[in-house]
């Protein structure tokens, strides 16, 4: 095939070459019919298919309002006044197709369900195929460093091990039925906030740790067809033409085969981008294949760059093009009993005081409902991923459905405006709540906070829905909450109620999932995948948030999330990993499969794992790793495994999660390369990173790698590195009578009194004739 595409890649000129590197209008690659290259279809988004007829189909001139229009689209828009499959919604520019909207990033990822994420990849491909998508552009895994970032709902986690784990599973399933992702975005893209601007500035160390890791074990796991550049500079270089990144990290060290492309509009620069890596420019505009062309044909750009990026993208679009299904019909209704699994699995419950939840008839037989997130639920963030969802379940009706005639519902808005309070209506909501045994009260924050070019202001559900809940809980002792946002709330009304379930963004079956949650028909099982704070100033990134001079310092470097809190010893609002469920959990007998392993070996972590309460539930099984003391500050501990295990109730069994040695390995900036410190090593398994009852000690028997030494180091370092020793004590052996071992025990002796460095310590307080030259020669191993 190669071949194949070679010749191609001969007959062409400069001019189509070009062509061919750059998007034909909003969402279709070129199409050059003289070279047998038929186009593509690429859209939105990371949780449902955006498909726009007009601008994909051609039916309607497409401008640039209509780009603006997609990335300040809000969900409450989307959605519209009646779902799509129920009598239609316009959206975005002209009308989207209705989809599945399934849970969003924020939402999914607290399944921690590896095999339900990969049958939404599925769902996710099928949709796309009968749409005649080729490429869906997602999924976003970009850290949720701070939960004011405005495409935080998009993303995963704080953590890149379930960042990558999620990540990789949905491609997995999206690519199974043929359909390339688009796994975004190219790197450090953690804050909307003047997101073209803005240069993010990292640390080596927790880039490679944190910030990259989980693209790199999404790619290990799935080899996405395509990854998106974002739009952001990083370390001073713009990350759409940037070498290091696209060609040294990616293709280089990480071996990755597959097409880069742009954002759109991301590109500054396009002959840098294509030299840097970045293959395709999307979508398409004059300028850049005018600048490309130019380049090419001054020799700026040799023809070899661009031939290996033609060589990719015709891989790509022969890739789509052979794994084309015209005839797929995608099975909506079963997409949706999907999406309600999901969101389900997804739900965490945070608080639940005197098991007030699942809701009981003998206990609570008179249910009050409040809240306009009842009727009108806030399912999605806004933005360019925004979806027209298929079918949308209200929680209002699915809670009358499921309590039939064991309950009585009564229902009041309480707070019908997002930014005034209306007295009639609290005084409504507070009357049908004191005539029922439990309020309901579902609340959000503002629609349309969270999405593109902008963050967050603050960390508060809508006032008005604060408001409510003081309201209520002042005439109902048993109040239930059930809240609907973006990233993490601070919760000052938190002691008001007993029970809440955070929903995040769960798609279009939430309401469907709630009600089966708050009557037991399902038993929640979702945790939390970032720290909840108690308020926003106890932030890991707050003091440099969002940056100036258009920086945006990472001051906080690796300890980002749970390894912040740990480290500074900061009881958070909720940890990382919590989520309550029905029945309980008991951890026991904690084995490794050897109690000492090489820097190359897998270790298996097992357990037993009961479920020793009264009914039947999920645990999401967490493993976290504590490395020894060595020459680089480390967190307190990390995740490195995790499972979701079903258990009926009273049952027992042995839960086995493998351990990759070289998943212990921190990068050495040093050394420019991953290195495993030996010793002993401590290994937690637990329900959350702050319940973690197993422990046991790992020996890693590994040689220990140093930094290069230099001749202003102190000689305690170099005491240090025993192999360097022993050539420094040959030298001054060479150059004295003293015997090696004299000069041994005196510097020994001395190094705790000699602050200064090798060279002058030598030299002047040991009168020794060696120069700058030949120590550091020494020190390097050049005897």
């Amino acid at each position: 095939m190669n071949s194949q595409f070679t010749r191609i890649i001969a007959a062409m000129t400069a001019e189509e070459k070009v062509d061919l590197l750059t998007g034909n209008g909003l969402w279709r690659t070129a199409s050059l019919p003289q070279h047998g290259i038929a186009d593509i279809v690429m859209t939105d988004g990371t949780y449902g298919v955006r498909y726009s007829s007009a601008q994909i189909d051609g039916s309607e001139k497409w401008s640039m309002d209509d780009f603006i229009s997609v990335i300040t689209q809000t969900a409450d828009k989307a959605n519209g006044e009646e779902p799509a499959a129920k009598g239609g919604s316009e959206a975005l520019f002209s009308t989207s197709l209705p989809a599945t909207c399934f849970p969003n990033g924020s939402s999914l990822a607290c399944s921690w369900d590896i095999d339900l994420v990969q049958q939404m990849g599925q769902a996710l491909g099928r949709e796309c195929q009968h749409m005649g998508v080729g490429i869906l552009l997602g999924p976003g895994i970009n850290i949720r460093r701070t939960p004011l970032a405005g495409r935080g709902y998009e993303y995963y986690a704080e953590d890149p091990v379930v960042s990558g784990d999620i990540a990789a599973a949905l491609i997995n399933g999206l690519q199974q039925e043929g359909v390339g992702a688009s796994l975004k975005h190219f790197a450090a893209n953690n804050s909307e906030y003047r997101r073209t601007e803005m240069d993010s500035v990292v640390e080596e160390r927790a880039l490679r740790e944190i910030y990259l890791a989980g693209f790199r074990r999404a790619i290990d796991k799935s080899q996405p067809w395509t990854v998106m550049s974002s739009y952001n500079r990083l370390n001073g270089v713009q990350t759409s033409q940037d070498p290091f990144l696209l060609t040294q990290v990616l293709r280089e060290e990480w071996g990755y085969d597959g097409l880069v492309m742009s954002d759109w509009y991301g590109i500054k620069d396009r002959p840098a981008s294509l030299m840097a890596g970045n293959d395709l420019a999307m979508p398409e505009t004059r300028r850049d294949k005018q600048t490309l062309l130019a380049a090419i044909n001054a020799g700026e750009v040799p023809m070899a760059v661009v031939d290996t990026a033609c060589l990719r993208m015709l891989a790509l679009l022969d890739k789509v093009q052979r794994h084309r299904r015209p005839d797929t019909q995608a099975d909506f209704p079963a997409h949706h009993a999907l999406s309600q699994h999901l969101a389900a699995e997804s739900i965490v419950l945070l608080k639940n005081d005197d098991n007030l939840l699942p809701l009981r008839a003998e206990k609570t037989p008179r249910i009050a409902v409040l809240g306009k997130p009842a009727q009108e639920p806030v399912i999605q963030g806004s933005g360019c991923a925004t979806t027209v969802p298929y079918l949308l379940d209200r929680p209002l009706d699915e809670v009358f459905d499921l309590a039939g005639d064991d309950f009585t519902v009564s229902w009041a808005v309480g707070a019908p405006d997002d930014v005034q309070s209306d007295e009639q209506a609290l005084a409504q909501a507070r009357e049908v709540a004191s005539q029922a045994d439990v309020a309901v009260i579902f609340v959000s924050t503002a629609v349309g906070e969270d999405g593109e070019n902008g963050d967050r202001h603050d960390l508060n559900i809508l006032a008005v829905h604060e408001r409510l809940i003081h309201e209520v809980s002042a005439v109902q002792p048993n109040v239930v909450v059930v809240l609907a946002n973006s990233d993490a709330v601070v919760m000052p009304w938190l002691p008001q109620c007993k029970s809440l379930l955070e929903t995040f963004f769960a798609g279009q079956g939430m309401g469907r999932a709630v009600a089966e949650i708050l009557f037991g028909k399902r038993n929640p099982s979702g945790k939390l995948t970032v720290t909840v704070p108690n308020t926003l100033e106890e932030t890991p990134a707050w003091l440099h948030y969002p940056g100036e001079n258009l920086q945006h310092y990472y001051g906080e470097g690796l300890f980002v999330g749970y390894r912040y809190y740990d480290k500074r010893r900061i009881a958070p609002l909720f940890p990382f990993g919590f989520g309550l469920s029905y029945t309980r959990f008991t951890y026991s007998n904690l084995t490794l499969s050897a109690p000492e392993a090489g820097e190359n070996d897998t270790v298996m972590v097992s357990f037993d794992l009961t479920n020793s309460g009264e009914c039947a539930g999920k645990e999401v099984v967490q493993l976290y790793v504590s490395a020894p003391q060595g020459e680089l500050i480390r967190e307190e501990q990390a995740l490195k495994a995790f499972s979701k295990v079903a258990l009926a109730a009273g049952e027992t069994t042995r839960v086995t999660l493998a351990l990759p040695m070289a998943d212990l390995a921190c990068y050495h900036p040093g050394l420019k390369a991953w290195v495993v410190t030996p010793g002993d090593w401590q290994i937690r398994v637990g329900g959350s990173s702050r319940d973690l009852p197993l422990e046991a000690v790992l020996n890693v028997a590994c040689p220990p790698r140093f930094a290069p030494l230099r001749d202003d180091n102190s000689l305690q370092q170099l005491i240090q590195q025993p192999e360097a020793f022993a050539r420094v004590v040959a030298l001054i052996a060479s150059k004295s009578p003293v015997s090696p071992e004299q000069i041994r025990e005196k510097l020994i002796r001395l190094a705790p009194d000699l602050f200064c460095g090798l060279l002058i310590a030598l030299t002047e307080f040991l009168a020794l004739d060696i120069t700058r030259e030949e120590l550091n020669a020494v020190l390097a191993g050049h005897e």
